[in-house]
């Protein structure tokens, strides 16, 4: 039975990245939000594109203005009014002044723009009331992007500041990685379909609803291949045809040592290596990872039945094995904080020991809410909004009220 952080490191170490030509697409940046870009992207233009005003107010020479107060204001000529989009037709002389809005373009002559509140106007007359810094409010061109060098790096995930630089920049469409596929599939003979009525012992497949769930929020493909009874032969042509098509194949059910936990033994049948049987954790202990020969074949992930345990694994090991796979250059590993914990917690200490909760903002500080009730395996029902799991080590079987607990953030 493998630690951990040994069963991680060696989940994450057999997960190569896309390939940033042969796996990626070309989409429109409307299509583009929660993608992996695949190519770093660099643009013609400098950013600003031209030295623009920062403010509604007034463009003007700081030589004519530097001695300007409100004692002694100084009179300048309005010459031009700019309002954003429109390109001034003169450069400005000595003794004038133009009104510009803000992000206008600044005429030729100006270096520095009065804001309005500073100022009194007087038909074609305004009087400038402060002493401005020279080049105050203007945002000079290319001073916060120049042309020719890199705007946005491979391998990061598109969200709304990424897309809306693409579009400033007229960089549609982008090219991203294709989405993994993940095939899914449930085994077990107890199981049924949302839309069978149970009969007594049976049990309804959330399972698959719950991974397919998960999958999409880490920015792959589910591909789902249903309810699988526990048939050796149903369960092989199952797998072959899930590690035909996909890049990652889960399965939940029929990896622990019971007479028809069947998993392992057609794995192993079809050429498969596991270098993961079990991993020293509470929920969570029997898990399956096997790959296959072909380097293009997926990652095989034989998940617990046990709802809690679907969870839990997949937060720890799988979600960021697939967003690996996806491309993601850094924001692929699990994310811990060490936070304060609300409740008691505690442990045998003989597993690392996983609890639900919520982390929750007291004061300015981050807690964790352990889930009321139950923390069985089994239990489905206090899963509901969890957005954090409570870890605890192996040999720590308590944490007390107020005590720093270290905590597995759920994005």
């Amino acid at each position: 039975m493998l630690s951990v952080r040994d069963a991680a490191d060696t989940i994450f170490n057999l997960v190569k990245p896309l390939d940033n030509q042969q796996d990626t697409e070309v989409i429109d940046l409307f299509a583009a939000n929660g993608r992996v870009l695949a190519t770093p992207v660099t643009s013609l233009l400098d950013f600003p594109h031209w030295d623009n005003s920062a403010m509604d107010g007034y463009a003007v020479r700081y030589e004519d203005v530097k001695n300007s107060s409100t004692e002694q204001p100084v009179s300048l000529e309005i010459v031009a009014e700019i309002p954003a989009g429109y390109q001034p037709p003169f450069p400005l002389q000595a003794g004038q002044a133009a009104r510009i809005f803000t992000g206008a373009v600044i005429p030729n002559g100006a270096d520095t723009v009065v804001m309005q509140e500073k100022t009194r106007r007087e038909d074609h007359q305004v009087w400038i009331l402060t002493t401005p810094q020279p080049g105050e409010f203007v945002r000079r061109k290319a001073s916060y992007y120049q042309a020719g060098t890199q705007l946005l790096p491979t391998g990061i995930r598109l969200t709304a500041a990424e897309i809306a630089i693409l579009a400033a920049f007229q960089s549609s469409p982008v090219r991203v990685y294709r989405r993994p596929r993940v095939a899914i599939f449930s085994t077990g003979d107890e199981l049924v379909t949302v839309n069978q009525p149970l009969q007594p012992g049976q049990i309804v497949d959330s399972n698959q609803y719950a991974l397919a769930a998960l999958v999409q929020q880490s920015g792959a493909e589910p591909i789902l291949l249903g309810i699988v009874k526990d048939h050796p032969e149903a369960l092989a042509q199952t797998i072959q045809q899930a590690i035909t098509n996909a890049d990652i194949v889960i399965s939940s059910g029929g990896v622990s040592v019971g007479d028809y936990d069947y998993i392992d033994k057609i794995l192993t049948s079809l050429g498969a290596t596991i270098p993961i049987h079990s991993v020293e954790m509470r929920p969570g202990k029997p898990l399956t990872v096997a790959t296959f020969p072909s380097p293009q074949s997926p990652i095989y992930f034989g998940l617990p039945g046990n709802p809690a345990a679907v969870l839990v694994t997949f937060w720890r090991f799988v979600q960021p094995a697939i967003k690996k796979l996806a491309g993601l250059a850094e924001d692929w590993k699990a994310e811990f904080v060490n936070v304060r914990s609300h409740d008691e917690l505690r442990s045998d200490g003989r597993r690392e020991t996983y609890i639900w909760g919520r982390l929750v903002l007291i004061d300015g500080v981050y807690e964790f809410h352990k889930a009321g009730g139950s923390h069985s395996s089994g239990n489905l029902i206090n899963l509901a909004q969890t957005n954090a799991l409570a870890v605890l080590a192996v040999g720590q079987t308590l944490i007390s009220p107020g005590e720093e607990v270290q905590v597995l953030q759920l994005m």
